[in-house]
């Protein structure tokens, strides 16, 4: 079982898409119990969980945060709010074959992060008793929130190495914001999903290929969705899936990060099917590695 809709807080009304509060306070309600429809929550959470309900496990990404709580967002669109107490337990995962584990805390959970929740029942509501995530997951999202996606499968010494090249094109297309489109290549996804098919990798390798055999040739990463799930979700998976495919091209087809435009997510925008049809969708759920030289310096 997953919540949906708002929590009710103390009286207050909150939307499970932006935690934003509304309306007038009402009556407690310390014995509401728990359905999938709505959380009434009083106080802080317990910090000892001893003895306390199971409640349902949750996967999705973070989409929302606030001071005690965090918001999921499953592949479904279904968003579930959750407390988090002292009790809660966080830790990565990582390592050869996944084993390794890192403790965290809470505030290591940002907004992006695919997460799977356990969870126990406590005053009508859900708290958290253990956050799990991979590591992988957690730097991709962290370079997605802070701008850097540029340097997804490279370290600092490489992009230092690279500078003087970034440099030098940057000085010859930088006012320039015309390109010739030389070739698009989509690869699709499945509903929810950021991972790439072995044919899709092997796809994305092809492209980069082609582009690398262009003078001054770029590659921008756009990713989409269809059009289930709410707004905030798609956004985030679509920044997600253009994410994993750069990570791709760097890392296993070997392009060079300064050749790499900003990659982003458009979500729905500019579908390519009707989205009322699942052959539609299908087509609709995709990142477009488009290859791109400047009219400026095109033929040079």
């Amino acid at each position: 079982m997953k919540s949906r809709s708002g929590i009710k807080y103390a009286g207050l009304f909150v939307s499970a898409a932006g935690l934003a509060f509304s309306g007038t306070a009402l009556a407690q309600q310390a014995d509401a119990p728990w359905d999938e429809n709505s959380i009434t929550v009083q106080g802080s959470a317990p910090a000892d969980l001893e003895g306390l309900a199971a409640g349902p496990e949750i996967e999705g990404l973070i989409s929302a945060r606030g001071f005690e709580t965090l918001q999921v967002t499953g592949a479904d669109g279904t968003a579930t709010t959750v407390y988090i107490s002292d009790a809660t337990q966080v830790r990565g995962r990582g390592g050869f074959l996944g084993l390794g584990r890192t403790e965290a805390n809470a505030a290591a959970l940002i907004n992006g992060l695919p997460v799977t929740v356990q969870t126990v029942q406590w005053n009508g509501g859900l708290v958290a008793s253990r956050i799990r995530y991979r590591d992988a997951d957690m730097q991709t999202a962290a370079m997605i929130q802070t701008g850097t996606a540029q340097r997804f499968g490279e370290n600092e010494m490489a992009i230092r190495q690279n500078a003087a090249a970034t440099e030098a094109l940057r000085g010859r297309v930088g006012s320039i914001d015309q390109y010739n489109i030389k070739n698009t290549t989509n690869v699709y996804f499945d509903t929810g999903r950021w991972q790439i098919s072995p044919a899709a990798q092997a796809e994305l390798c092809e492209a980069a290929r082609q582009a690398e055999q262009m003078d001054n040739a770029l590659l921008l990463v756009v990713g989409y969705t269809d059009a289930v799930g709410d707004e905030e979700f798609n956004q985030q998976l679509s920044e997600r899936r253009a994410g994993r495919v750069v990570n791709h091209l760097q890392q296993q087809c070997g392009w060079a990060p300064w050749r790499m435009l900003t990659p982003t997510g458009m979500a729905e925008a500019d579908p390519l099917a009707d989205n009322s049809t699942p052959a539609g969708r299908a087509q609709n759920r995709r990142v477009a590695v488009n290859i791109l030289v400047s009219k400026a310096v095109d033929g040079i």
